[in-house]
């Protein structure tokens, strides 16, 4: 994905893989075949909401309301988050 997502995106985890938590790192990452991405606490707070189902300005508008952050700030960060999960395959 390059420059800001399409209209309407609604991004969520690639075929094979999925959220889970690793005990012994005591944190959360996305397994996929062969790879793995290590999440933050921010990352995880995104990725939980990536259902396939729901826009990624609605993702956006939650994290915001959530962290009471400003919105334009939220949306840089999680479009650039995005972006980096789609180029590394574990996010469509």
């Amino acid at each position: 994905m390059s420059g800001a997502p399409p209209a309407g995106y609604m991004p969520r985890l690639a075929p094979g893989a999925r959220l889970a938590y690793d005990g012994r790192r005591g944190q959360w990452l996305i397994q996929a075949p062969e790879r793995f991405v290590l999440l933050d606490e921010i990352a995880h707070a995104v990725v939980s909401r990536l259902d396939g189902r729901t826009r990624l300005a609605q993702v956006i508008d939650g994290l915001a309301g959530d962290y009471g952050a400003p919105r334009a700030e939220v949306a840089a960060d999680v479009t650039t988050l995005i972006t980096d999960l789609v180029e590394r395959g574990v996010v469509r």
